[in-house]
């Protein structure tokens, strides 16, 4: 899952960062309105966590703009405005849910995961394909009923190719949003990490899913 976090205060946001990535997502940061108004318009974010009290433009200004581009775009509002006045304006303007300061990362992970459940943007709690099958929220893997334990980059790998399989995945797509960075040509890190979930994924079984398309990518299909 990729996250958006608007926040300017630099210890919460890194807070964020951290307690996220260590769950399996990848999270991009923006410390004002103006760029966190950027990167939701031209990213694809599952989730963005907004705060209201931001420099040059605001959370509210930020929250109309979302509102204008996609209805859809799960947005919690993450905030020390605590008001009942504050809230009710907050999720009137389109906020999914809103989290007042200071905030249990745990009770963020939950309703996080309780708006997907709910929206059901781009993503099921349990992804299958063949006889590969990947519980998100448990952060379970099993192929053919054998348990496969996976780092979390290995996860979120996994994940992505899931996500579209049969399509031809670049080396610089699977970078982008496995790794949240820019692929460059001499790097041999995404070729290093197929390798690796090959190993767990595939060796250990007769039929072979994960597939290079030579000086393209990988495609996650089974092929007989």
């Amino acid at each position: 899952m990729k996250i958006l976090v608007i926040e300017d205060e630099v210890k919460t946001s890194a807070f964020l960062k951290k307690g996220f990535s260590e769950e399996g997502h990848v999270v991009d940061l923006a410390n004002n309105g103006v760029d966190g108004q950027h990167l939701a318009e031209t990213g694809e974010y599952e989730v963005i966590i907004l705060d209201l009290m931001l420099p040059q433009r605001d959370g509210w200004w930020v929250l109309q703009e979302i509102r204008k581009r996609r209805s859809d775009q799960a947005v919690i509002l993450l905030t020390a405005l605590d008001a009942v006045d504050q809230r009710v304006q907050g999720l009137r303007q389109g906020a999914d849910d809103y989290l007042v300061k200071p905030f249990a990362f745990s009770e963020l992970l939950a309703r996080v995961q309780n708006i997907l459940r709910r929206s059901n943007i781009r993503t099921d709690e349990v992804l299958h394909y063949a006889d590969l099958g990947m519980d998100l929220l448990r952060h379970k893997i099993w192929r053919a009923a054998t348990p496969i334990p996976l780092a979390p980059q290995e996860f979120r790998l996994l994940a992505y190719l899931m996500r579209f399989p049969g399509e031809v995945l670049t080396r610089t797509r699977i970078a982008e949003q496995v790794w949240d960075m820019h692929f460059e040509s001499d790097s041999n890190v995404v070729d290093v990490a197929i390798r690796r979930l090959r190993r767990k994924v595939d060796d250990p079984f007769p039929d072979k899913l994960i597939h290079t398309l030579r000086g393209v990518g990988y495609v996650l299909e089974l092929r007989h």
